[in-house]
């Protein structure tokens, strides 16, 4: 497998400016979170990232080769979308017909195991006639069993119920184990990927404004809670990106080191945040 390399990546619609110079690096056999608001423009760059839209300028390069109209780099890439390509009328198996061609392979037997632990009960039924939940889980099914080495999740557990959530993020970290691959997930569930996304990007205000791994971006991220005025003092020359207060109990959130000179009051409660915390102060408005 090749990194697949984005470098200033513009697209406008007229004269709305969707994404500005956009630059990211993603790396063979890691699960990344693509973050952002609603409209912030995540579901455009992954249909840039696999072809279906072009940029206005700026390049996409798998290794050394453009993605424009290659189609043997277009082969290692799948997008699974709200958005269905399948025709309306297709059935599950043919979906996986249709996958098995245009990759080259496609992993039958897990297919016909996940549909177990989706709990749908035939490959013949056609996807129109399955809930919107189940058709949610028959569309990640193929996105498990294709042969692609980076595979794009768009809001991928829409209309899945916690049991079914659950399944699939169990069955996505047993395939990536089997067959690592590179995984994308953009998904507003954030509190539930935290545990499977090893790097995330942010994209805010059409540009990516946070390009980290999690954990290091977590452990320079900052909740500090006490009484108001000890808080304020404490936090006074830092970096904070917020404050909530209720009942003169304070909260802040500081990004970046904390002074090793002052001392900590025995009132303040001072931890790291989770992602979803994080991902809220650092798109703040």
């Amino acid at each position: 497998m090749e990194a697949l390399k984005i470098s200033h990546l513009n697209k406008n619609y007229g004269r709305q400016t969707i994404l500005n110079d956009i630059n990211m690096t993603l790396e063979p056999g890691k699960i990344y979170g693509l973050l952002g608001r609603n409209g912030a423009g995540k579901s455009t760059l992954l249909n840039l990232i696999v072809n279906r839209i072009l940029p206005n300028s700026g390049t996409i390069k798998l290794g050394n080769d453009d993605i424009n109209d290659n189609d043997a780099a277009l082969t290692q890439f799948y997008l699974m979308s709200e958005v269905s390509l399948y025709p309306k009328h297709v059935t599950l198996k043919q979906m996986w017909e249709m996958a098995d061609l245009s990759y080259g392979s496609f992993n039958f037997n897990r297919a016909r195991r996940l549909l177990k632990e989706f709990d749908i009960q035939d490959e013949n039924v056609k996807l129109s006639n399955l809930s919107t939940g189940l058709q949610t889980a028959a569309k990640l099914i193929v996105a498990l069993s294709v042969n692609a080495n980076y595979v794009f999740l768009d809001e991928p557990i829409l209309g899945l119920d916690a049991n079914h959530r659950d399944v699939f993020y169990q069955e996505l970290l047993k395939a990536y184990e089997e067959n690592v691959k590179t995984y994308v997930l953009s998904t507003h569930l954030i509190e539930e990927i935290q545990q499977l996304v090893e790097h995330i990007f942010i994209l805010d205000n059409e540009k990516i404004t946070v390009d980290a791994d999690v954990d290091d971006l977590l452990a320079e991220m900052f909740v500090i809670s006490g009484p108001a005025m000890l808080v304020e003092e404490y936090v006074k020359d830092q970096n904070v990106l917020g404050t909530r207060s209720l009942a003169g109990i304070k909260t802040a959130f500081v990004r970046g080191a904390l002074s090793e000179e002052k001392e900590i009051p025995d009132q303040i409660q001072i931890k790291h945040p989770d992602l979803q915390q994080a991902f809220i102060y650092l798109t703040k408005k």
